[in-house]
């Protein structure tokens, strides 16, 4: 293409994570003539999946929601859009979605804050006054937050605190929830079981605030969910409802930097050179990559520049995407998370120190016992399993370059799929004997094809002083943000909800109690029929790309193939504790 400018929109995204695409979604059903950029192949961001060996396909990020519902957040933003029939939502086992597992005890953590709390206070009886202190205060703020979104607003103002919210519940929010817990005198047992999902959002108990806990936990107390076909069916959906609208998504089109003309921005400029105009730019971004490398540190305020520059992200992952044998024992839905001790700060600590000699902990999801029968997790009797935990920013080798290649990086990458299946074993058990497909991604895979600070997914850690966060708004006029980063939290709700608000004030709407109570922006008579042979993937790509050849098949026979896998330690090298 010419470095010539093309025609104009009303409004680019740059970026097609989940907060990008609705964003875009309500603003092409409102009207505006809308264009989202997405670099990668398929749009998504970590909402994709992958396919390997034509038989199995992958969640990158996408392993349970919560607030499902018919009530719920994450289904209404969908219905606004017409999609209330195109995504249907597998609830998990509201006795218990998650299963935490420490050295001798075992909680299964059921739907309801007072049924979470009976099962804490009836696992650690010793802490049942504190526990129902914390509880008591995170259920009321979790209800003062949800209130929040959901009480209309003046046009574009963003969600209120509303009347009557205790003032002791709101001193807590912002405030570390490590502070909450001594508040509550609680034991070191109780504060790690509490905090024992924290590798939701990617953080220790002294790197989040209360706020930022209570949003993730009271959502999936709501009730514990699994998209059916896996998270691509979101993204598929979005894009359909986008395009319906006349909104149009564009794949393999790079962004290299966002136009900022008489101190507004102007457009994007493309890795080709070209140019596309529009008096909106809306990121969906990694947020310090947009204002230091997109848009450039000259368009900002000093002091914005600099708490940028100083911030800090939250922890990248490591993952294991494995595929099991009809061998193994069919696993349960629940998720598993896996403890090797009893200190959660402890576990932190040393997973910052970079070259752990075991994990600490493991998260557990498995994809094919939450949608069972479904072709795309594998062939019949196969397991689809993601093995997760939270690593230190990513080990950097010498050719940032050529990265894959570097020795160095070779040998951590190997050595980190091994810890990672020892927690496996200790956890499930012997998971090495009937792997039939083991994949390891760190922080530098999903930077690569994210383009996140530090490779990880869950945003800044730390933006100016504890528990803030950026608005969608930014000191440059006309240029907005979306995505992890973002004041409304980690996760496909929290990023769901960061792209309708942003599409809430550029409408000077509040869109999101309107979706709620049963508004629908774009009629569902408007969306493409799903014929024979749909497949969410080549949906992703968007129309222009969507019939090109390339796209990975699902669903053919499973060719026999040795993984390799190096011994399973001795116990006393793994450091397990008893």
């Amino acid at each position: 293409m010419s470095g010539a400018p093309q025609a104009s929109y009303d409004a680019i995204i740059v970026g097609s994570g989940i907060g990008g695409l609705v964003c875009a979604g309500y603003l092409a059903a409102s009207g505006r003539r809308v264009l989202v950029l997405e670099q990668h192949d398929v749009a998504g961001g970590n909402s994709q999946v992958f396919r390997r060996r034509g038989a199995f396909e992958f969640d990158v990020g996408v392993h349970y929601l919560g607030d499902c519902g018919p009530d719920g957040i994450l289904p209404a933003v969908l219905r606004g859009l017409g999609l209330a029939d195109r995504v249907r939502f597998r609830e998990l086992d509201p006795d218990g979605f998650d299963v935490l597992r420490f050295p001798g005890t075992t909680v299964r953590v059921p739907a309801g804050w007072q049924a979470y709390t009976d099962r804490m206070c009836a696992a650690f009886p010793g802490d049942a006054d504190g526990i129902r202190t914390f509880t008591g205060i995170c259920a009321r703020l979790g209800a003062v937050q949800r209130d929040a979104l959901l009480a209309p607003s003046g046009p574009g103002d963003g969600p209120q605190v509303p009347a009557g919210a205790p003032p002791r519940v709101l001193r807590w929010a912002r405030r570390p929830l490590a502070a909450l817990f001594a508040h509550c005198a609680l034991s070191v047992r109780a504060r790690t079981a509490l905090a024992a999902q924290s590798g939701n959002y990617g953080a220790p108990p002294s790197g989040v605030d209360v706020a930022g806990h209570v949003a993730v936990l009271d959502h999936y107390l709501r009730g514990a969910s699994y998209p059916e076909g896996g998270g691509q069916q979101l993204v598929a959906a979005l894009v359909e409802a986008l395009e319906a609208a006349g909104g149009e998504l564009r794949t393999r089109t790079r962004v290299e930097r966002i136009l900022v003309e008489d101190g507004r921005a102007a457009g994007v400029r493309l890795a080709d050179g070209s140019r596309v105009r529009a008096p909106l730019v809306i990121s969906g971004a990694d947020y310090l990559r947009t204002v230091l490398d997109l848009t450039g540190p000259e368009h900002f305020p000093p002091q914005y520049v600099r708490r940028a520059r100083t911030a800090r992200m939250r922890y990248p992952v490591s993952v294991l995407y494995a595929a099991l044998a009809p061998s193994f024992p069919r696993p349960v839905p629940a998720n598993l998370w896996w403890h090797r001790g009893w200190d959660i700060d402890a576990a932190y600590e040393e997973l910052s120190s970079g070259r752990p000699c075991s994990l600490p902990f493991v998260f557990v999801s498995t994809a094919s016992a939450k949608d069972p029968g479904a072709p795309h997790t594998g062939p019949p009797g196969y397991h689809n399993l993601q093995i997760m935990s939270p690593c230190a920013p990513g080990f950097l080798p010498g050719d940032a370059v050529n990265y894959r290649r570097d020795p160095a990086y070779r040998a951590e990458k190997t050595r980190m799929r091994e810890l990672l299946l020892d927690a496996a074993e200790s956890a499930l058990g012997p998971v090495r004997a009937h792997l039939v497909h083991a994949e390891y991604a760190g922080a530098l895979t999903h930077q690569r094809f994210t383009g996140s600070s530090g490779g990880t997914p869950y945003g800044l850690s730390r933006w100016g002083r504890q528990g803030a966060r950026p608005d969608h708004r930014t000191p440059v006029p006309g240029l907005f943000v979306v995505g992890q980063s973002g004041r409304y939290g980690s996760g496909i709700t929290g990023v769901a909800i960061s792209g309708i608000q942003c599409a809430s004030h550029l409408l000077r709407r509040s869109l999101l109690p309107e979706v709620h109570a049963g508004e629908v922006l774009l009629s569902p008579g408007l969306l493409p029929a799903r014929g024979p042979g749909w497949d969410a993937l080549r949906v992703s790509r968007g129309a222009a790309r969507s019939a090109l050849p390339g796209l990975a098949p699902i669903g053919r026979p499973l060719r026999p193939r040795t993984v390799a896998v190096g011994p399973r330690p001795p116990a006393e090298e793994r450091k397990e504790t008893p």
